[in-house]
């Protein structure tokens, strides 16, 4: 029977995938949201898919509400009329968490990586055999026949302890969301309560040490470059079109297996992908066949050429993941000047890791930096400024405004990488406009 699904925050990544999701699945799907333009809403238009602004009247009685875990009585009107009208609703974890009961399903954790693995782990996938699936890009997938369901699971406050998969990757244990998780061994022990809940078998990167720590009721499969995992990935071959590579298990050789992607991240991702469908017993030459037609996710190393100048977009918004960034661009493009353009997001997380961020930064050639993007989550004490980031880099960085990003033409033959998770895409647009406009100028 279809049911009808109000979505208050609709726009949110993970919430429009779960909506394109249960749209194609046939059930009646609307939600709500801010005027403010989102990437994420083009998908839900061309489904057809209501985006209204928030109102009370949205709340009708025969429909089943899902909330945005943003969204709270004391700064959203629909959530404030529900609790006062008694109206139930589940927050998007909560739902998922039962939703997924009805699957085969298959989690991919960590505090970097996720979106790109889940993506990777769904494309092939469902290329196998029926799959819905649910990536932290806003895309989803609903199919009512599936078998099988993939799906990113967010360590932040805990989101991921509704959920039991039959499998699930971790990619990595680092220390982020400093608003919310007090240390590295409180990661640790979200990551480690959430692998107990996994019930055929839990897929780690053997070469994070606090992945190593990791206890699961389920059989740990540990996957690297080094001997000594179970699933290693060797006779690297990185080139500027593709990455191409061997993978054995416990000695026995797999194959080589080629992406069309850059860094080393992408091989252990890869190889972690490849691990979880080889131990749930699918045939490792479709695996190999659909490896090499993964596009990627969005706003994960998105290249456009705008005026012969190439433009990378990356969601990048830790040290850990700006590192990988400036690697993957060097492998593609390794007689360029790397130009890293950073938008730190939230100040909680830039004093945290204010050294880290400076010392990831440090790889690119010359860097620039935009004005720090505060969560709504948190007020601005003024106790960090992004000037105190510049300082602590040793490259020259110089701090743009999205109203004059033209000190950027100042690299003839560079690649722009744009990384940040709040708006550096609105600098990113200025500065393609500016390149577009000296076309013109030139005609």
């Amino acid at each position: 029977m279809t049911k009808t699904y109000h979505f208050i925050g609709i726009k949110g990544s993970g919430m429009s995938a779960l909506a394109l999701m249960l749209h194609q699945m046939g059930h009646h799907v609307q939600g709500s949201d801010v005027e403010k333009y989102y990437f994420t809403q083009r998908g839900l238009e061309q489904a057809g898919i209501k985006i209204l602004p928030f109102d009370e009247k949205n709340l009708q009685a025969d429909v089943e509400v899902i909330a945005g875990n943003a969204f709270r009585p004391n700064n959203n009107i629909e959530i404030a009329y529900a609790d006062a009208n008694g109206i139930s609703y589940k927050r998007y974890h909560e739902f998922l968490g039962t939703f997924m009961r009805d699957f085969v399903s298959m989690g991919v954790a960590g505090a970097h990586g996720k979106t790109s693995t889940t993506g990777m782990l769904a494309h092939v996938l469902s290329n196998i055999t029926d799959t819905s699936y649910l990536i932290g890009d806003g895309t989803g997938r609903g199919s009512a026949n599936a078998k099988y369901f993939v799906f990113e699971a967010d360590e932040y406050e805990r989101h991921f302890m509704p959920y039991h998969p039959e499998y699930s990757i971790i990619t990595n244990i680092d220390f982020d969301h400093p608003d919310y998780f007090t240390s590295l061994e409180d990661v640790f022990n979200a990551f480690n309560d959430y692998a107990k809940q996994v019930s055929k078998g839990v897929f780690v990167y053997g070469e994070d040490k606090e992945l190593r720590r990791i206890t699961a009721n389920a059989p740990i499969y540990y996957y690297g470059f080094k001997e000594g995992n179970d699933f290693v990935a060797h006779d690297l071959l990185r080139s500027t079109t593709d990455s191409s590579f061997k993978v054995s298990f416990r000695g026995k050789e797999l194959g080589e297996f080629k992406i069309p992607s850059f860094g080393r991240h992408n091989i252990m991702n890869t190889t972690a992908v490849i691990g979880l469908l080889y131990t749930a017993g699918f045939d490792l030459n479709l695996v190999r066949e659909h490896l090499v037609t993964f596009g990627g996710v969005k706003r994960r190393f998105t290249e456009k050429v705008v005026n012969g100048t190439t433009i990378i977009d990356d969601f990048a918004h830790h040290p850990t993941e700006i590192i990988a960034t400036l690697d993957a661009a060097r492998q593609k493009y390794p007689s360029k000047e790397i130009v890293a353009i950073f938008q730190p997001h939230t100040f909680t997380r830039t004093i945290a890791l204010l050294d880290e961020f400076a010392e990831a930064l440090n790889q690119a050639d010359a860097v620039y930096l935009a004005q720090i993007y505060g969560s709504a989550r948190e007020v601005d004490h003024g106790d960090v400024k992004v000037e105190d980031l510049a300082e602590k880099i040793i490259k020259k960085a110089e701090i743009i405004t999205v109203d004059n990003v033209s000190p950027l033409l100042e690299h003839p033959n560079a690649v722009y990488v744009f990384m940040g998770a709040g708006d550096i895409q609105t600098y990113e647009y200025s500065f393609e406009r500016l390149l577009s406009n000296l076309t013109s100028n030139v005609q």
